[in-house]
């Protein structure tokens, strides 16, 4: 039985650095004189396609969407207490990059946890901005995916679980 049976056309599925996309279908190329099965996602919000070799889907952190139980575990984290360390921001910046770019909504919530500013806090820089939107987004499309709800709709539901816990 062929891995690509994994994958079908429709399923949702997360691509570590894009988030989640759609898969248009299963093809067969040849790439090098040699036959490669690939799995295309559409990636619709960066107008993007992505072709992936199903023998290396797994390796590359493809995965399908969270089950509503790793959703729950995500949006506990967001609902957690902030943990900012006391490092230079540009290696708390990194940090964060890396989490957002695993795939892992855990790993997303609490970057995007760390990085919420209710309206009593002071103003955030440009760059903690730009990585909370950029967090916000990956987890929020997901979220919305898996709650089949609208990306807006999505980011509003977490920012507002946020305020409360705040």
């Amino acid at each position: 039985m062929s891995q690509s049976s994994a994958y079908t056309k429709g399923d949702f599925v997360v691509y570590p650095t894009h988030g989640v996309g759609k898969v248009l279908g299963i093809e067969e190329q040849e790439i090098a004189d040699q036959k490669v099965e690939l799995i295309i996602i559409e990636f619709d919000k960066d107008r993007m396609t992505l072709r992936v070799p199903v023998a290396k889907a797994d390796k590359s952190g493809l995965r399908k969407l969270s089950s509503p139980d790793m959703m729950k575990a995500a949006l506990k984290t967001l609902k957690g207490k902030s943990r900012v360390r006391r490092t230079m921001w540009s290696r708390r910046a990194q940090e964060y990059e890396a989490k957002i770019n695993s795939g892992d909504p855990v790993a997303i919530a609490e970057v995007v946890r760390d990085l919420f500013r209710n309206s009593n806090q002071p103003d955030q820089s440009y760059s903690e901005r730009q990585l909370y939107q950029a967090a916000l987004d990956r987890l929020a499309r997901e979220f919305a995916a898996v709650e089949d709800l609208g990306e807006e709709e999505a980011a509003l539901k977490l920012e507002e679980m946020m305020e409360k816990a705040a």
